[in-house]
């Protein structure tokens, strides 16, 4: 799976890892990803990947809680 946001997209860029001597070397910034579950207006859930923007600007439509399921002790 690419390391993409699903929602806006946002892929990895690229840029410069600067050193103290002003050594440029290459290096990716990637977007913060966070797997979330996912409610669509037909009612299916699943997972998905948003950056964390997407996620706090509310892009996606959370379901209620899963109960908790039954303890491996009986």
């Amino acid at each position: 799976m690419a390391g993409k946001c699903e929602h806006c997209g946002k892929t990895p860029q690229t840029g410069n890892l600067v050193s103290h001597s002003n050594i440029k070397t290459k290096r990716r910034f990637h977007p913060n990803l966070q797997t979330v579950r996912h409610q669509s207006p037909d009612g299916t859930v699943r997972k998905i990947q948003l950056c964390a923007r997407c996620i706090r600007s509310g892009a996606v439509v959370k379901p209620a809680q899963r109960k908790a399921g039954r303890s491996g002790a009986a």
